[in-house]
């Protein structure tokens, strides 16, 4: 198993957002050197907790600190955006990478989002967007012949070459057919990673899916695989999750409780899930437990990964265990400020002390 890291990013919203930038270049530069092997980078436009409108910007800014690290979207949101325009920008990115990138995609976001970018509700879901953007996108990259493509929400035509006046569509990306494509999944068997298995592409698990409900997310893409006589590899499953590692134990939970961890979930996550079973119901491993339990203490002890190196090796494979194998742990990164010595601490003993006790793990 290898170590990753996924930047949504998670910043205080009272912080310049040239400041935070500079924290998550940083970020990525130290996990770079202590050997993190990839980093995803998040997109969102209207949440200023999560402050990256355009994750290839910052991937492009990213290659230029970090020299053996794969960077990644996570994820472009497909359903906001015209897809001939992706296609361009995602294949030149790959290119100015060297194929040191991948292609992370989704569907999420908030309705408040959707009308911003003038989507009414009721023009068709964001997964169905996704699904149309993504086909649109993989055959501009791969088709040699001109297209005519006539979708419910997008539509192009790649004409026929034109060497006369130096006209043709050219822009395919540097990795052939081209670069991997993830997707990421919240929910209990997730009909998004059931797709992932029938494409072929990498599935993703977000941080928020108790470890009970993990294996249901491997399920369906073995299922969707199923359809297309596939054969995944739990090896390309990526797990993010929330990771803090200090010298003792009592000191990580400490930290991590009175941090960014426990301050991003009492200041931001609670607000901005909702109430009801797709909301704070999805984090409760008893369904009856009061709202008012779901407290940093109880994701603490139920969802974080927090402790001295062996504590957090010992919950790792634990959590290895429970699903059955993966690939890629992607511990999430955190707006650390002032405090930013404590998290660089815990990126070295993460390298230096739970990387290799995981090394034998082979999916």
């Amino acid at each position: 198993m290898k170590l990753g890291l996924f930047s949504m990013p998670l910043h205080d919203p009272e912080r310049p957002h040239a400041e935070t930038y500079d924290e998550d270049l940083e970020t990525l530069a130290r996990g770079d050197r202590l050997g993190f092997c990839e980093a995803w980078i998040g997109e969102h436009f209207t949440l200023p907790w999560e402050n990256i409108p355009a994750p290839d910007i910052f991937i492009a800014r990213a290659l230029g600190v970090t020299e053996q690290m794969d960077l990644g979207t996570g994820v472009v949101l497909l359903h906001y955006h015209n897809p001939v325009m992706v296609a361009h920008r995602i294949a030149m990115l790959d290119h100015l990478a060297k194929g040191r990138f991948f292609f992370g995609i989704g569907a999420g976001g908030s309705p408040e989002e959707s009308g911003v970018f003038g989507i009414a509700p009721g023009t068709g879901s964001p997964r169905d967007r996704m699904n149309e953007s993504i086909d649109l996108i993989t055959k501009l990259w791969t088709e040699e012949e001109p297209f005519e493509y006539d979708g419910k929400y997008f539509n192009s035509t790649v004409y026929d070459p034109m060497p006369d006046r130096r006209l043709w569509f050219h822009m395919r990306p540097y990795q052939k057919p081209h670069p991997p494509i993830a997707v990421a999944g919240t929910s209990p068997r997730s009909e998004t990673l059931s797709v992932a298995g029938e494409k072929g592409w990498w599935p993703m698990s977000s941080a928020f899916v108790h470890r009970s409900k993990l294996s249901t997310h491997w399920d369906v893409v073995e299922e969707g695989a199923a359809k297309t006589g596939r054969t995944p590899s739990r090896s390309d499953w990526r797990i993010a999750r929330e990771v803090y590692v200090a010298d003792t134990t009592e000191q990580a939970r400490q930290e991590a409780l009175e941090g960014p961890l426990g301050e991003a979930f009492d200041r931001y996550w609670m607000y901005l899930i909702g109430n009801g079973p797709r909301g704070k119901g999805a984090f409760k491993v008893d369904p009856d437990m009061p709202d008012e339990a779901l407290t940093p203490e109880y994701m603490l002890n139920n969802y974080w990964i927090v402790g001295d190196p062996d504590e957090c090796t010992r919950q790792i494979r634990d959590l290895y265990d429970t699903v059955g194998g993966f690939g890629v742990l992607l511990p999430q990164t955190h707006d650390w400020g002032r405090d930013s010595a404590k998290w660089r601490r815990s990126m070295e003993l993460m390298s230096s002390e739970v990387m290799p006790a995981i090394a034998d793990l082979q999916p």
